[in-house]
């Protein structure tokens, strides 16, 4: 099975990638996944406290996946799979990629304006070395729109 990989966060342009992996996957009878990634907290002197950050970070992230995947589900009668990891975005996104043969294309949305975002930037200047395609949706793409 073709899976379509997103990574998401409360941003419009991973919410535009997201529709655009789910009508790809509706279309080529695959599935969509959603990586959440939270970032490791630098705390280091109270461990207590940098446990507690990142459970938070985490339960936030998990919260915005499944409300997302449930929005899939309702439009489009795809429901996602969900996977939330802690640490380095680049490293996790490659590493999820490498164990996950399925993984048909990367899915990433670029935020408008001259900065599209650090995972674009990173993937797309690397995107020879990744093993499947890498789609770059722009923030406010609709494929509904007359204009598109």
């Amino acid at each position: 099975m073709r899976v379509f990989l997103v990574v998401m966060d409360e941003t419009e342009e991973a919410r535009a990638a997201l529709r655009f992996a789910a009508r790809r996957a509706a279309a080529a009878d695959g599935a969509v996944h959603i990586l959440g990634i939270v970032a490791q907290q630098n705390v280091s002197a109270f461990g207590g406290v940098q446990a507690t950050i990142e459970q938070e970070a985490r339960d936030r992230a998990e919260m915005l996946a499944h409300a997302a995947a449930g929005n899939l589900l309702s439009e489009i009668g795809i429901m996602p799979s969900i996977t939330v990891k802690v640490g380095k975005a680049q490293a996790l996104i490659r590493e999820f990629i490498e164990e996950h043969q399925e993984v048909a294309a990367l899915v990433l949305g670029a935020a408008e304006g001259t900065n599209p975002g650090p995972l674009v930037t990173h993937f797309s200047t690397s995107a020879g070395t990744l093993p499947c395609p890498l789609y770059i949706i722009p923030e406010g793409y609709d494929e509904d729109d007359d204009k598109a």
